[in-house]
């Protein structure tokens, strides 16, 4: 089972860990990020390049299937404005041994925080907006796994 989707509607991740944990293995590993609302942030907008993104967020998703003995995985992304407290992202891995379901859990939400090609500006309560600028920690994290 491989999910891949980049989606506008909020999503339901015990529904994605349930279909997940269906599959019987033996570890499920997740993350869901969630809109930070401090600094006065009220909303976060996404955009996105559909015929570029989601074929690259497939590539990586079928990198990690091969890379670890997966039962499945699920990567679900939201684009277009956000309020703070709302889901954002969902990763989820499932497989026989937890190792493997948790390194490639961590693998593609770095991937997805550094290289997936999305744009973030953010909006501020006093009427100010700015794209998010990539973090030197997150490009730090995704180029661990290239050693």
């Amino acid at each position: 089972m491989k999910r891949v989707s980049i989606q506008t509607a909020d999503f339901d991740a015990a529904a994605e860990l349930a279909a997940l944990e269906a599959l019987g293995g033996g570890g499920v590993a997740s993350f869901t990020g969630i809109v930070r609302g401090e600094g006065g942030l009220m909303a976060l907008e996404l955009e996105h390049y559909p015929a570029m993104t989601l074929p690259q967020v497939q590539r990586i998703a079928d990198e990690a299937m091969v890379r670890w003995p997966l039962l499945g995985l699920s990567v679900i992304h939201r684009v277009g404005r956000l309020e703070p407290g709302a889901r954002i992202v969902f990763v989820g891995t499932a497989s026989r041994h937890r190792t493997a379901a948790l390194e490639s859990c961590a693998y593609l939400i770095d991937w997805l925080k550094s290289r997936a090609p999305f744009w973030k500006k953010e909006h501020f309560t006093d009427g100010a907006a700015r794209w998010v600028e990539a973090r030197p920690e997150d490009e730090e994290k995704a180029r661990g796994w290239t050693r």
